[in-house]
C-alpha cells in the first residue's frame, strides 16, 4: 500500500448549522452542532486514508483535552499520528464555524496560539518509508528547510497553496504537484484560473498544477497543456467545508496510482462533488 506523509496542522472544528446566516449583532440558534477534527492536511488525510492510501500526519499538537479529543479520532480513522510532536502546556487550534442551511456556504473564524511545526523537529525525520510528501503552505521561511530536507530523499512532493503567505515564492520550486486554491489566486489579480495557471506553468513548466475555481470547476497544467474539467452536478449542497481538501486528496490519490493528469482532475471533481452532498468526511461516495 502507498504511504504518504501530510504535513500542516489539526485542529478542532466546532461546527454550527443555522437556518440562514446570521446579521450582525443577531442572536440565532444552531439547528444542530457538531465537533470534530479539521485542517487542511488533516481532512486531507481522511479521505486518502478511505482512497487506499496508508496516511501519515506530522503536525504540532496540543497536550489539551481538545487533543486528546483530535488524536483518538484520528486513531480511529486508522490515520498514523505517531510523528506529531506535543507541545507542553499549550492549546489546541479551534476554528468556531457557522454553517449555512440553505446552500452550505461555510464562515470560519479560527483561533490560533499554538506554536508551528518547528523546521528542526521536522527534519530530523526520515522519510525513506513514504512515497510521497505533502506540505501545507505556511509558515514558509521555516517551511523552505524542511522542503530542502525532504528533497533529499527523492520522493513526489505536493504543495497545497491555500491563501497568501510571506516568503511563499521561495517554497513553490520544490512542488512536483502545486495545488492552488482560488482565493490565493485573486489574492494575486487572476480573474480565472485559466490564466493563473498560464502564468504559474511558465514560471514551473515541469510541475503539475492544479487550480480549483468553485462551481466552474477546476483546470489543471500538465507539463504539456491545461486541461479544464467542469464541475459535476449537485442535486443538493449539503456543506462544502472541506471540498477542496477532499479535491486535492483525491488527485493525489490518483496520481499516486499512476493515472493520468486529465483523469486525476475528474476523479478530483467528481469526489469534492460528492463531499459537498454530506457532511463531513465519513464513508464518502468514491467515484468508480
Amino acid at each position: 500500500m502507498p504511504r504518504i506523509l501530510l504535513t500542516g496542522i489539526s485542529t478542532l472544528d466546532i461546527v454550527n448549522t443555522v437556518d440562514g446566516y446570521p446579521a450582525e449583532d443577531s442572536e440565532v440558534r444552531a439547528c444542530t452542532q457538531a465537533i470534530r477534527t479539521g485542517g487542511n492536511a488533516c481532512n486531507s488525510a481522511k479521505v486518502l486514508q478511505q482512497l487506499g492510501i496508508s496516511t501519515h500526519l506530522v503536525a504540532n499538537t496540543a497536550d489539551d483535552l481538545s487533543a486528546n479529543f483530535i488524536l483518538g479520532d484520528l486513531k480511529q480513522q486508522k490515520i498514523n499520528t505517531s510523528l506529531c510532536p506535543i507541545e507542553n502546556n499549550s492549546i489546541t487550534p479551534t476554528s468556531y464555524i457557522t454553517l449555512n442551511k440553505q446552500n452550505g456556504s461555510r464562515t470560519i473564524v479560527h483561533h490560533r496560539q499554538l506554536n508551528e511545526l518547528s523546521a528542526n523537529y521536522f527534519n530530523k525525520l526520515i522519510l525513506d518509508e513514504f512515497n510521497w510528501l505533502h506540505f501545507e503552505a505556511r509558515n514558509c521561511e521555516k517551511l523552505k528547510l524542511m522542503l530542502e530536507h525532504a528533497a533529499t530523499f527523492r520522493k513526489t512532493i505536493s504543495i497545497e497553496v491555500e491563501k497568501p503567505r510571506e516568503h511563499l515564492e521561495d517554497i513553490l520550486a520544490f512542488a512536483d504537484v502545486l495545488l492552488l486554491s482560488r482565493p490565493y489566486a485573486e489574492s494575486q489579480g487572476f480573474t480565472s484560473a485559466n490564466e493563473c495557471l498560464k502564468h504559474f506553468s511558465k514560471k514551473y513548466p515541469i510541475t503539475i498544477i492544479t487550480c480549483t475555481w468553485g462551481t466552474q470547476g477546476a483546470w489543471a497544467y500538465d507539463t504539456n497543456n491545461i486541461i479544464h474539467q467542469p464541475a459535476y452536478k449537485i442535486n443538493k449542497t449539503t456543506e462544502t467545508l472541506g471540498a477542496g481538501d477532499t479535491f486535492n486528496a483525491g488527485f493525489i490519490a490518483s496520481q499516486i496510482n499512476k493515472r493520468s493528469v486529465k483523469d486525476s482532475l475528474s476523479f478530483a471533481c467528481q469526489l469534492a462533488a460528492n463531499k459537498c452532498q454530506q457532511t463531513d468526511f465519513t464513508n464518502l461516495t468514491i467515484p468508480s
